[in-house]
């Protein structure tokens, strides 16, 4: 069975983010897909601050990553970037901690002039890490993604048929990587 990790660069429990993380997570299940979560701002702070590769919890979250065949990054996009909660993350992972690795980033934001961001400010960091098969991902507006009184999140029609369609693609991606790398193992 395939493993997907998902990064969630989010610094708030109630992001509009996690509604599409979390519609993301039902759909890699619904395809057989075991899903592990890194939510970074769960992480301990002062070893994120102070960049402390040696911290039990930020080496348990490398070693998902490094066990992963796909990983999902995603993050809110503030001032036309990623979150600074994500990127010190980003920073404790290895050199070539995403070599191999097939990634899908997602990013949510308040207008669709930030649309370049995923591919001006997220995948040139993926890429530093040794990520080459990223995937174009998606972007979604905060307006699509509406919040009830409980919490709970619904998707615009439009995002749930993008988001389908992108979660299909990189599973069938990561699976045929993963089946690549099985029949070269010994």
């Amino acid at each position: 069975m395939s493993k997907i990790v998902i990064i969630s660069g989010s610094p708030s429990e109630t992001s509009r983010l996690n509604g599409i993380t979390d519609y993301v997570s039902e759909q890699l299940y619904q395809a057989g897909v075991d899903v592990e979560w890194i939510r970074v701002h769960k992480l301990p702070p002062e070893d994120l601050i102070h960049t402390r590769f040696d911290s039990p919890a930020i080496q348990a979250a490398n070693r998902a990553i490094e066990e992963a065949d796909g990983v999902v990054v995603a993050t809110p996009i503030y001032k036309a970037s990623y979150t600074g909660v994500i990127k010190t993350f980003l920073d404790l992972i290895p050199q070539k901690g995403l070599e191999g690795k097939t990634v899908l980033p997602l990013a949510i934001g308040g207008t669709i002039a930030h649309l370049l961001a995923i591919d001006f400010a997220l995948k040139p960091v993926l890429s530093a890490l040794g990520a080459r098969n990223i995937f174009t991902g998606a972007y979604v507006v905060d307006s699509q993604v509406q919040r009830d009184e409980s919490n709970r999140f619904t998707l615009a029609d439009e995002i749930r048929e993008r988001l389908n369609h992108t979660v299909r693609e990189f599973v069938r991606d990561v699976q045929l990587l993963r089946g690549k790398r099985d029949t070269v193992s010994p």
